[in-house]
C-alpha cells in the first residue's frame, strides 16, 4: 500500500513575538519609574525641605467666674406618718350593746367608744359580793370563836385566806364592768371602726384603729456621706404632694444603718393643729446645713476625666488647659453650685469637649454679660 500521509510543518509567527518584547519593555519602563524617587530625589523649588507647621491653637469661649458663698441644703423625698396609730382592741368578751361613735369622728382621750351588755358582769359582780359578805361574816366569826378559846387560829387563818379570795373577786367583777366600756386610748380620728349594735366580740379582738396626726412625723432616709450634715433640731422645710408648706424641726436622726439600701432614718415633726394635711401623703424635705463658696455653672460645662472624677476645665494664664476636679453642693432650674474651684477661675464654656488637659488653647470671652448672669440665676 502508498503511504500518502503529508507531514505537517509550522512556521514561526513574527507578529506574536513582537508582542512579547513590547511587554516585557513596559514592564522594565514602570519599575524604573517608580524605583526612580529612591534613586533620583526631587528636589523642591526652593531648594529647601519641608518643614512640618505647628497645629493652631483650639479657640474656645471662657467666663471669668468667682467664687460666692451660698447656703447648703439637704434635700429627700419623704411620706408623712401620724404621730400615734394604734389599734383599738375589746377588753372583755361580750355583745355589744351601743355604738357611740362613727368612723372619722374625732374623739378625745379616753372618750367611750362603745359599750358591751353588762348582764352577765353585772350578774358576776352581785355573786362576788354576796361572796365577799359570807367571807366576812366567817372570819368575822371565827375571830370572835378564837377570843373566846373555842375557835382554832387555823380555823381563823383559813377563813382570812377566804376573805382575801373574795375581795379579789370582787375587784375583778368590777374591772370586769369598767372593761365593758371600749374607749379611746388618746386623742385622735377614727379611721375604722368594725362594731355593729348586737354583735358578740371576744376579749382582745381587733374593732377599730385610731390615729393621731397632730402633730405630722415626716420620715425620710439620709444617705451615709450626708449623716454629719443633719443633726436633731435643725430647722426644715416641708412641701407636701397637696400643695401645702410647713415648718418642721429634726426630732430624730438613726444611727443604725439601714442593711440594705445603707441609709439612715431620720424624722422630723410638723405641726398640724388643725389636721389639714393627711398622714401617709408624699412630702419634700428641704434642710439648710450651712454655707461654702462655690462657682455656679452650667451643667454643660462639667465633665469626666479619664479617671472618671467629676470636673471643669479651666484655662490657666498661660492659656493652657487645666482640669478641676468639683463636687456639685447645689442644684438649681438654672444651674448648679460647685466647689472645688480656686476663688477666680476662666471657665471654658464653649468647645470644651475638643480640648485636653496641658493643650494650648485660644481663648476668648464670653458675650454675657454680669446682668445676664444674674437674669439666668432667677434673681
Amino acid at each position: 500500500m502508498t503511504d500518502n500521509t503529508e507531514k505537517l510543518s509550522f512556521k514561526d509567527d513574527k507578529g506574536a513575538s513582537r508582542s512579547t518584547w513590547i511587554a516585557g519593555a513596559l514592564v522594565i519602563a514602570i519599575v524604573g519609574w517608580m524605583g526612580s524617587g529612591f534613586l533620583l530625589p526631587a528636589d523642591d523649588d526652593t531648594g529647601q525641605t519641608a518643614t512640618q507647621t505647628d497645629p493652631e491653637p483650639v479657640a474656645v469661649t471662657v467666663e471669668q467666674s468667682s467664687a460666692e458663698a451660698v447656703t447648703l441644703f439637704f434635700q429627700a423625698e419623704g411620706q408623712a406618718l401620724p404621730d400615734r396609730d394604734t389599734t383599738i382592741r375589746a377588753e372583755a368578751s361580750g355583745d355589744v350593746a351601743e355604738v357611740l361613735v362613727t368612723k372619722g369622728q374625732d374623739v378625745a382621750d379616753g372618750a367611750v367608744i362603745a359599750r358591751l351588755s353588762a348582764t352577765r358582769a353585772s350578774a358576776d359582780l352581785n355573786r362576788a359580793r354576796e361572796e365577799l359578805d359570807r367571807a366576812q361574816r366567817e372570819f368575822d366569826n371565827a375571830s370572835e370563836l378564837l377570843e373566846r378559846g373555842v375557835a382554832t387560829a387555823d380555823r381563823v387563818s383559813q377563813a382570812r385566806a377566804t376573805l382575801a379570795a373574795a375581795r379579789a373577786s370582787v375587784t375583778s367583777a368590777e374591772e370586769a364592768i369598767n372593761s365593758l366600756e371600749i374607749t379611746a386610748p388618746f386623742a385622735g380620728r377614727i379611721e375604722t371602726l368594725s362594731l355593729d349594735q348586737g354583735e358578740f366580740v371576744q376579749a382582745g379582738a381587733e374593732v377599730g384603729r385610731i390615729v393621731d396626726n397632730r402633730p405630722l412625723t415626716v420620715a425620710i432616709q439620709v444617705p451615709q456621706q450626708a449623716l454629719r450634715r443633719i443633726e436633731d433640731g435643725q430647722p426644715a422645710t416641708i412641701r407636701f404632694i397637696t400643695g401645702e408648706e410647713r415648718e418642721g424641726t429634726v426630732a430624730f436622726v438613726g444611727t443604725s444603718a439601714n442593711a440594705e439600701t445603707r441609709t439612715f432614718l431620720a424624722e422630723i415633726d410638723v405641726a398640724n393643729e388643725d389636721g389639714v394635711i393627711p398622714a401617709g401623703i408624699s412630702a419634700e424635705v428641704v434642710i439648710p446645713t450651712g454655707e461654702a463658696q462655690a462657682h455656679f455653672l452650667q451643667p454643660s460645662t462639667v465633665s469626666l476625666d479619664p479617671e472618671g472624677r467629676l470636673g471643669v476645665k479651666t484655662v490657666n494664664e498661660d492659656n493652657r488647659v487645666e482640669f478641676q476636679p468639683v463636687e456639685i453642693v447645689r442644684a438649681e432650674i438654672n444651674g448648679i453650685w460647685v466647689t472645688g474651684l480656686p476663688d477666680t477661675a476662666r471657665v471654658i464654656i464653649i468647645g470644651q469637649g475638643f480640648v485636653n488637659e496641658g493643650e494650648v488653647v485660644a481663648p476668648s470671652k464670653a458675650a454675657e454679660t454680669a446682668s445676664d448672669r444674674t437674669l439666668a440665676q432667677g434673681e
